[in-house]
C-alpha cells in the first residue's frame, strides 16, 4: 500500500500560511520538493508516494502559488530573496535540519539560495530543468530580458501572454512526443489559481526579479566546487525554457553530477514520472542518501 500524502498548513514568516504536502516517516531522511512556475506542489502528486516509501517528503506551495496565502497587511514583496527566506522559515518550522532538494524552474533559485544560506544542510540535489547556468536559458527568455531592460514599455504585453491559458498549457505539452499522456487538470488548476485577483501582477513582479538569480550564479558555482553535493540533473531535453546545456553545465563545477536527458518537455513528471522516480531512488541509494 502506498504511503498516504497529508495536506497541511503552517503559518511562518509573520503570517504567511504555507500549504504543503507531506508523506513518509518523520524519522526517515528528508526530501524537500520545490515546484516552479506556474505550478504548485500538486505537480509532485505522483512522485511523493514513490519517494515516501523510503523518505520523509515535504512539498510546499511557494508564496504566490497554489494554496499558500499571504495576508495583504503583510505587504509582501515578491522577490526570490523573500521567497527563499519564507521557505527557510518553513523548513525551520518543520525542524528539517538536513534534506535533499528537488528543484524545478523557480524552485531552483529558491532552493539554491537556501543552500547558500545554510551550508551543509543540503545532502543532495535533484535538478529537474532547474537552471543555475546562463547557457541553460533558452529563447523563451528573450522577451523576459526585454522586460528587464524596459519594464514600463513591455510589462503589459508580457503579462497578457505570460499569464494566459494558452501559455500555461504550452509549458505542459510543448516538447512532449505524445501530448495525450499529459493530463489537463494541472494546467487548468495552475491557470485558475493564477487568475485570482492581483496574481498576474504578482507573477510579473516575480519574473522581473528573476534577473537577480543570474547575479548569484557565480556563488552557486562556488558552492558546487567547494561542497561537491551529489547532483542528479534529470532534464526534459525538448524544453525551450531551460535547455539541455544548462543540465550539462553542472558537470563544470562538480564531479558528483549525473546528467540524464529525457525525450520530453518542461514538465517531465507529467509524462515520465515513473522514470524520474526510479532515477531518483537509484541515485539516492548510490550516494547513501
Amino acid at each position: 500500500m502506498s504511503p498516504v500524502t497529508h495536506n497541511k498548513n503552517v503559518t511562518v514568516d509573520s503570517g504567511i500560511n504555507i500549504f504543503y504536502r507531506e508523506a513518509g516517516s518523520p524519522t526517515a531522511p528528508n526530501v524537500l520538493l520545490l515546484h516552479g512556475f506556474p505550478a504548485s506542489s500538486f505537480q509532485f502528486r505522483h512522485l511523493i508516494p514513490r519517494l515516501a516509501e523510503k523518505y520523509h517528503v515535504v512539498a510546499p506551495d511557494l508564496p504566490g502559488f497554489g494554496f499558500t496565502t499571504v495576508p495583504e497587511a503583510r505587504a509582501y514583496k515578491y522577490t526570490f530573496a523573500n521567497i527563499a527566506k519564507t521557505i527557510g522559515a518553513f523548513v525551520d518550522a518543520l525542524e528539517l535540519k538536513k534534506y535533499a532538494i528537488y528543484i524545478f524552474d523557480y524552485g531552483a533559485p529558491t532552493g539554491l539560495r537556501l543552500m547558500l544560506d545554510r551550508p551543509g544542510a543540503v545532502t543532495a540535489i535533484i535538478t529537474q530543468n532547474g537552471n543555475a547556468y546562463e547557457e541553460g536559458l533558452g529563447a523563451f527568455w528573450d522577451p523576459v530580458k526585454a522586460y528587464w531592460a524596459n519594464p514600463e514599455a513591455t510589462r503589459g504585453q508580457l503579462k497578457a501572454s505570460f499569464t494566459s491559458f494558452d501559455s500555461t498549457k504550452w509549458q505542459y505539452v510543448d516538447g512532449v512526443p505524445n501530448p495525450d499522456v499529459v493530463a489537463p487538470e494541472p494546467y487548468h488548476l495552475d491557470y485558475y489559481l493564477m487568475s485570482r485577483p492581483g496574481n498576474a501582477d504578482i507573477q510579473m513582479d516575480i519574473i522581473f526579479d528573476y534577473q537577480t538569480n543570474l547575479k548569484l550564479y557565480p556563488e552557486f558555482h562556488k558552492y558546487f566546487k567547494e561542497h561537491q553535493p551529489p547532483t542528479l540533473a534529470v532534464w526534459g531535453k525538448n524544453d525551450q525554457i531551460f535547455i539541455p546545456p544548462g543540465a550539462e553545465a553542472f558537470k563544470r563545477d562538480n564531479k558528483n553530477v549525473q546528467v540524464t536527458l529525457i525525450d520530453t518537455g518542461h514538465f517531465v513528471l507529467e509524462s515520465n514520472g515513473d522514470e524520474v522516480a526510479d532515477l531518483i531512488l537509484a541515485f539516492f541509494a548510490k550516494h547513501n542518501i
